[in-house]
């Protein structure tokens, strides 16, 4: 099916989604200019799903490349790994029986077991694999990230099978430790319970025509939307939450518990494309949230966010301050449509 068929259309008494921008000017006396006038600008974007607004500003370099090698973190943080296959077996939790009879989830390379720091009423931790310590960015393949996503969507269903009241799920990352990840081996974090996170209560309450329309309009314009294959559409977002952020929808999916073995695959390529994109632009580290809805909340596409954290580095800078962390608005100089002209047509060609 292609691409433009699959966004269903606007009817015609909808107000049409308004893509809200206020472009600010403000002028210093520039030094390294003799202190003649210099213009500055701002962009303040809102978000057209949740209501949130994002600064968008001049380029300045905010978030470096990373530059150093990960390797000598590596060999440092190896010896202790909870993760890794000489220890893994006995340092980390079991499930109980009712979840799973074996005490853990193994799909592919991924193990699936408990989260010893719960997060929500049922909490998992995921790794792509015991063996892979190291995981750059550049070698997150599809099939890795399939793999760990199953386990994740197994472990989340025998949850809600057992507990049908813990209807919300989401699937979670803090890949490396700029992240906020507290262990340097890559992994996915599961979180099922009777309550959802703030940004799950503003996505469920937004009308559920929103989000079709939402799509058509980006797709119309064609600055941000990337395009996708059979199931999950992808674009750069146009009011961001963090650096780079993509963001792609599964319509016709309300929870990570109803991806089939199709959508698991397609979503697993489309996050390993986006991985792959942030390792070319030099980053290696990100966020990632796929926000799930109670089954049967009409209209609710999965979602999911991608974002860019700060390099690892000495004395690198958080890419976290009090705009994100206090004002709940982040401050980005990637414009999104300088990292959809990145991306190209990878994610409509990704395979």
């Amino acid at each position: 099916m292609a691409t433009q068929r699959r966004v269903a259309r606007c009817c015609e008494n909808r107000a049409p989604v308004e893509l809200r921008k206020w472009v600010l000017d403000g002028e210093i006396l520039d030094p390294g200019r003799g202190f003649e006038p210099r213009s500055l600008r701002v962009e303040v974007r809102e978000d057209p799903l949740t209501g949130h607004t994002a600064r968008v500003l001049p380029a300045a370099g905010l978030l470096p490349p990373q530059e150093d090698d990960l390797d000598a973190l590596a060999e440092q943080t190896r010896a202790s790994c909870p993760f890794c296959p000489d220890r893994v077996e006995q340092v980390t939790p079991k499930l109980p029986a009712l979840l799973a009879p074996e005490g853990r989830i193994r799909r592919g390379e991924a193990l699936l077991f408990p989260n010893l720091l719960p997060y929500a009423q049922y909490s998992s931790v995921s790794v792509y694999s015991p063996e892979r310590h190291v995981l750059r960015l550049r070698d997150l393949t599809p099939r890795l990230v399939a793999d760990n996503l199953a386990a994740q969507v197994a472990w989340a269903r025998a949850c809600v099978a057992a507990d049908p009241d813990a209807a919300w799920v989401s699937i979670n990352a803090n890949h490396m430790l700029p992240s906020g990840s507290s262990v340097f081996h890559p992994h996915l974090q599961g979180a099922v319970g009777p309550v959802p996170t703030t940004m799950q209560r503003l996505l469920v309450q937004v009308p559920p025509h929103r989000f079709a329309d939402y799509l058509e309009r980006e797709q119309a314009e064609g600055v941000r939307y990337l395009g996708g294959r059979e199931r999950v559409l992808w674009l750069a977002s146009f009011a961001p939450l963090g650096p780079c952020e993509l963001r792609a929808f599964v319509p016709g999916v309300v929870s990570p518990t109803g991806l089939d073995e199709d959508g698991v695959d397609e979503l697993g390529t489309g996050i390993a494309t986006a991985a792959g994109l942030y390792a070319e632009l030099g980053y290696e580290s990100f966020n990632l949230a796929i926000y799930g809805a109670p089954p049967g909340t009409d209209g609710y596409p999965l979602n999911l966010r991608m974002v860019c954290r700060s390099s690892l580095k000495p004395y690198y800078r958080s890419d976290a301050t009090w705009l994100e962390r206090l004002h709940w608005e982040a401050a980005v100089d990637t414009a999104p449509e300088e990292l959809a002209r990145a991306a190209g047509d990878r994610f409509s060609a990704a395979k």
